[in-house]
């Protein structure tokens, strides 16, 4: 494809992320301790990402992709959702933030799917071209989260400001972007096409149901890490905690270029066992490190985010694309996602603030929260979900090529 055109897609998706990643692994830090809210109180903030990624299917699948082309959209998401993270700044009740988050990350989650459809409709070799561009989502986020670290605002409203910033420069730069028609303009579209309830005939492979289940339940650790992972580095004197946190993000694109070469060798199960052992481990080293000594504890946790997120989740997704009929694979990616980043992280955002506020105790005014309990409970939720998949995930197969 031409270069100016694979730029311009990739500042697209830089931009894109930056917005999202300056305020997300921070956002608990700044409720608990600038705003003190309760664990279930900034747990159920954290949360409305995963009821929005719920919802806005809807959004995409009957309006976005229908009526509007997808950069006019785009660009109209942007200023409101910068108006929003203005607004979150300035109020400091529960229900103002929940209600202005939960507005704003509904404006903002379709984005992420939009930029996706765009860019597919302006390449000609997705399996080539896309990965290429999209890892530039990543390093926008790697390069914000330093930032916010770097200024030492995570504890602060300023998060929310530079975030709005930037979404009034992708409002701006979706204007510019290539005219995108939507692409299902005039079709019929149902609810259960939009959420790939076609997709559920696939439930009767029994290590497909398996896999599924496993995968709702796989997100309720993973959101215990990125809902209080930063807000506990943080407590713990970390240095530059969200900066250090970045560099999981760092070890999630080595591990994306070194994927193909081990689903060759290696079998789908044994991956993903692989990836919920990487899960297990890295709590416990949160569990027992410490800003001394143990130092090397956190480093190690962080840079395991590759191997956890991409063993399990990318695994999953190509999984499911090689498991599901071809009629039926844009349904079952509909599905899983509803199911893991809706319905699994909404679940795992309401445990991870209820267990933070159940290891917390208030002596003398003085508010102190049992982190070791905390992320040992984490580890051995993830160790039950590893052995539910080594007993009950009977399938042999490997991630092979398509055709």
């Amino acid at each position: 494809m031409p270069i100016a055109a694979r730029i311009q897609l990739s500042l697209m998706m830089f931009l894109n992320y930056v917005i999202w990643g300056a305020w997300y692994t921070t956002i608990s830090t700044y409720l608990t301790q600038t705003l003190h809210f309760s664990g279930t109180e900034a747990g159920a903030v954290f949360g409305t990402s995963a009821l929005a990624c719920m919802i806005s299917p809807f959004f995409v699948g009957m309006v976005a992709d229908r009526f509007f082309s997808s950069e006019k959209v785009l660009a109209a998401l942007h200023f409101i959702g910068a108006a929003l993270l203005f607004t979150v700044t300035q109020v400091s009740s529960f229900g103002a933030v929940y209600t202005i988050m939960f507005i704003y990350c509904l404006c903002y989650f379709p984005t992420v799917s939009l930029a996706n459809s765009l860019a597919l409709t302006q390449i000609k070799d997705p399996g080539r071209d896309f990965p290429l561009i999209r890892v530039f989502g990543t390093l926008g986020w790697i390069v914000i989260v330093n930032i916010i670290g770097w200024l030492k605002v995570e504890d602060k409203s300023t998060q929310f400001l530079i975030a709005a910033g930037a979404s009034v420069a992708m409002g701006i730069y979706s204007l510019m972007l290539p005219h995108t028609p939507p692409p299902n303009k005039g079709q019929a579209v149902t609810v259960s096409r939009i959420l790939g309830l076609d997709a559920l005939v696939i439930l009767k492979d029994p290590s497909f149901l398996i896999f599924v289940i496993a995968s709702i339940l796989a997100c309720i650790p993973l959101t215990f890490y990125f809902s209080f992972t930063n807000a506990y580095l943080n407590e713990v004197h970390v240095e530059n905690a969200a900066g250090k946190m970045s560099l999981g993000q760092a070890s999630e694109v080595i591990m994306m270029i070194l994927m193909p070469f081990i689903f060759r060798r290696v079998t789908v199960k044994m991956i993903l066992i692989a990836g919920l052992a990487a899960w297990t481990i890295r709590y416990a080293l949160l569990a027992y490190g410490n800003p001394g000594a143990g130092m090397w504890m956190f480093y190690l946790a962080i840079l395991l985010h590759g191997v956890c997120y991409d063993f399990f989740f990318m695994t999953g997704q190509l999984y499911t694309d090689q498991v599901a009929p071809p009629n039926l694979r844009a349904a079952a990616q509909g599905l899983i996602i509803f199911l893991t980043y809706g319905v699994g992280m909404f679940i795992g955002s309401v445990l991870s603030g209820g267990a933070v506020d159940y290891f917390t105790r208030t002596v003398n005014g003085v508010v102190t929260r049992d982190w070791q309990a905390f992320w040992l409970t984490s580890s051995g939720g993830a160790a039950v979900i590893l052995l539910m998949l080594l007993v009950f995930f009977r399938s042999k197969s490997k991630v092979v090529p398509a055709p």
